[in-house]
């Protein structure tokens, strides 16, 4: 639950906010109120604030000066500024302290409690965030390699971050690149030699390969070398700080030729290495990825070892609208993450359809096949789920090669995955939802009114909770801040005709604040205040 300082020197104006915006339904647990810069602190130090919100104009210690005191001790508490007209000018110098709203003087209180609202939805995205990098260290049992792997094959299939979302990421883990690097990569395939290893030897003689590699290329280059999606280690470098930025091979290659010759002499087994044009990092990666395993499909199929560096292999680059709407948003993985399977469907079939119209090459239907691969990998692994237990060799045109034969064959592929897909998810989706829907109403029921939320239901059953209420919309088709709100008035119902507690007592045993705001909330669904109700029996 969210917990909230309001600051004024004029105390009445902190009252009035305290007692008459309908806190609960922000889900906001507790108000504070400060009249000074000082006494705020003061409660900042004692309290786990996450929204403060003060007056610019206050004697002693401003608002700005109050505000840039908590960015600098308590950065992840949001900010808001309240002002008026004539100050607003004066106000514009908080955007340095990253101020995330002003709230014009006199309060309008629907415009108070939007700015509230999406100052709460930013700690929740943040939150949530850390909820799911701490399920994710849970689920991987905090190893960092497999964390690093996780976050290489997300990036590696199209998964998109906020910038601040990726520094975190990768300062967490430790990765040496920064979102911005010019970078290169290098795809790197283990040859026939390892193909004789059962899976966890394998493993081994991958990671020995990757130390080989980490031990050459860090010399010159900052690495991150992980497992990539499709069979293969991939290894994206930037140039040292204050190396600029270097394309020329021939740095490169005494390195490649010395990686391969050790790999050989230590291992006995030869590698393949496709290396790539620099791009911009993070951003340009998945498409670095995809552009080396089409080199790898063209070059590479037989496992030969070589290496080729695709600056010795440019070609005509031919832009198709037919590929273009596969990545023109809203992209066949949003679509299938959000499990709009209809719109999934359609979006691939009006790939086909422009793809039947235009003269197109195999490798046109190979990235076709790349991209849509990368979003049924992705989605599938979101769900928990190994994509060979829904297509044993679905995904691997080396195993089945008539795939790419044609677009009739490719979409026949692609129509088949998304069917088997839909069937797969949603079944386990369904049982999923009831099972969530049956919690909650335990929850709610069993609950004595002070601490339930949907934010405390949402913690309790390990979910978002903007996911939360709109699994639960859907499957009641009521929202799930109206049944909160709908059991609380029954038992306020019954508390009243069966008991001689006091309004105050049967506000508290609700886990409401106030008894105004609860008589407001009963009026508004029975017509009556608890008074009139009580009088009338």
């Amino acid at each position: 639950m969210i917990e909230i300082l309001l600051v004024d020197d004029e105390s009445y104006m902190t009252e009035s906010l305290r007692m008459t915006i309908p806190w609960e339904q922000l889900n906001v647990r507790e108000v504070y109120c400060a009249s000074s810069g000082a006494e705020a602190l003061a409660i900042l130090e004692q309290k786990p604030i996450d929204i403060i919100v003060s007056d610019i104009r206050m004697p002693e210690m401003d608002g700005l000066t109050l505000l840039q005191t908590v960015s600098e001790r308590w950065p992840n508490i949001r900010c808001l500024l309240l002002t008026g007209h004539s100050d607003f000018e004066y106000a514009k110098r908080a955007i340095k302290l990253q101020v995330s709203d002003y709230i014009l003087k006199p309060v309008n209180d629907e415009e108070f409690m939007k700015s509230i609202a999406n100052a709460i939805d930013s700690l929740r995205d943040e939150w949530a965030e850390a909820d799911q990098l701490q399920q994710l260290r849970y689920d991987m049992k905090s190893d960092r390699a497999a964390l690093k792997d996780n976050l290489m094959r997300d990036l590696a299939l199209g998964r998109q971050w906020s910038p601040r979302a990726i520094e975190s990421k990768l300062k967490q883990y430790d990765v040496p690149l920064k979102d911005g690097d010019m970078a290169f990569m290098m795809l790197i395939r283990l040859g026939k030699h390892f193909a004789q290893y059962d899976a966890q030897s394998f493993s081994l003689m991958e990671y020995a390969v990757g130390n080989i590699a980490e031990e050459i290329y860090s010399s010159q280059y900052r690495i991150w070398l992980s497992k990539a999606p499709h069979d293969s280690l991939v290894l994206v470098a930037a140039l040292k700080e204050g190396g600029g930025r270097s394309a020329d091979k021939g740095q490169l290659e005494p390195l490649v030729t010395e990686f391969h010759q050790k790999v050989l002499t230590y291992l006995k087994g030869d590698i393949s290495t496709v290396v790539t044009h620099w791009f911009v990092f993070p951003d340009e990666l998945s498409a670095a990825y995809r552009s080396a395993l089409t080199t790898v499909y063209q070059h590479g199929k037989s496992r030969h070892p070589e290496i080729i560096y695709q600056e010795d292999h440019t070609q005509e680059q031919v832009t198709i609208k037919a590929l273009e709407s596969l990545y023109k948003p809203p992209t066949l993985m949003h679509l299938l993450e959000s499990k709009q399977w209809r719109a999934a469907n359609e979006k691939v079939a009006e790939v086909f359809d422009a793809l039947e119209r235009m003269s197109v090459t195999r490798e046109h239907l190979y990235e076709a096949f790349l991209s849509m691969t990368n979003a049924f990998m992705y989605i599938a692994h979101k769900q928990g789920l190994l994509i060979h237990q829904i297509n044993e060799a679905g995904l691997d045109p080396l195993l089945d090669g008539a795939t790419l034969h044609s677009s009739d064959k490719l979409k026949e592929w692609a129509n088949t995955m998304l069917a088997k897909l839909e069937r797969e998810l949603s079944e386990s989706d369904q049982y999923t939802k009831s099972h969530i829907v049956k919690q909650v109403h335990e929850l709610v029921m069993n609950d004595t009114g002070h601490e339930i939320s949907v934010k405390t239901i949402a913690d309790k059953v390990y979910l978002h909770p903007v996911y939360l209420s709109k699994i639960y919309k859907l499957e009641t088709g009521e929202s799930l801040g109206d049944y909160i709100i709908r059991v609380r008035m029954e038992k306020a119902l019954y508390l009243l005709k069966s008991t001689n507690k006091k309004i105050y007592e049967i506000t508290s045993e609700l886990g409401y604040q106030n008894p105004q705001y609860f008589s407001k909330m009963f009026r508004k669904y029975y017509g009556m205040t608890p008074n009139e109700y009580r009088d009338q029996k």
